[in-house]
């Protein structure tokens, strides 16, 4: 067992070696171990689960509590995969809280690594987080906490100035310490451009098949969204089961067959 535990050292590892990391949300015991049964690596704890868990209208209502629960849900059961935990919206409004928060994600929830969106106006908090030993994933493009200042879920960085600000915010994140970047609804070229760029793993949600890994909503790869995403694909449609659509999922994100150009954007 202790061969198989994913850690940021192992993660590294994979993009070294150009082996894909797969990557699906999680919220309660029964869906992370039949997660685990299928392979997938990372388990995020999203706070997508105020919207596909609890029927809100978006992320901005969940609490830190409820992270910490779903988190702890999670962790219970866990055997080998690295489980990362959003920092729900305004728990890391400044470093010292973002420290507070981080530390009772770790230490009540049992999360590995804690994920906050943005780029520049996070970085001194990356930086305090990291220098404490907790490590950090960035999220940058689309950042469902900003949906009503970004006006809505749209595709980030199609335009030269904010792809420059993506690629810029990417470098600062790693040099500030993160881990792990995940980048959400941006131009393949981009995802690709950046996934390059940096040592640290890159995992892509809606952002081309270029990135170091996928990442997806677990409801949503099920087919019970009713108005899917385009990056999303139904794993579940064509095959008997969910753990045989988990399975397909991932052995699909590690031979590069998902994304394919229709779950990517241009």
């Amino acid at each position: 067992m202790q061969d198989k535990l994913i850690t940021i050292k192992k993660l590294l590892q994979m993009k070294q070696a150009g082996q894909k990391i797969s990557c699906l949300t999680s919220y309660d015991a029964s869906f992370t171990r039949m997660i685990e049964a299928a392979g997938v690596e990372v388990l995020l704890v999203g706070d997508s689960l105020g919207m596909v868990v609890q029927g809100r209208e978006s992320t901005l209502p969940v609490t830190l509590d409820e992270m910490i629960y779903h988190t702890h849900n999670v962790s219970r059961v866990r055997q080998y995969s690295l489980i990362v935990a959003d920092m729900p919206f305004m728990s890391y409004r400044s470093p010292s809280l973002a420290l507070e928060s981080a530390g009772r994600l770790m230490k009540e929830g049992g999360a590995h690594m804690v994920k906050l969106e943005g780029g520049e106006p996070q970085l001194e908090s990356v930086r305090r987080l990291s220098s404490q030993g907790i490590p950090v994933c960035g999220h940058l493009g689309l950042q469902p906490q900003s949906v009503h200042k970004l006006g809505g879920y749209r595709v980030q960085g199609r335009e030269a100035p904010m792809a420059e600000t993506i690629r810029q915010d990417a470098s600062s994140l790693q040099e500030a310490g993160a881990d792990l970047l995940i980048l959400e609804c941006v131009p393949a070229g981009l995802a690709q451009a950046v996934t390059r760029s940096l040592s640290i793993p890159v995992i892509g949600i809606g952002a081309g098949a270029a990135t170091d890994g996928q990442v997806l909503v677990i409801y949503d790869m099920l087919g019970m969204h009713p108005n899917p995403p385009r990056f999303v694909k139904n794993f579940l449609a064509q095959n008997g089961s969910i753990q045989l659509a988990l399975q397909a999922y991932v052995d699909a994100v590690r031979d590069g067959s998902f994304p394919a150009v229709e779950h990517s954007f241009q």
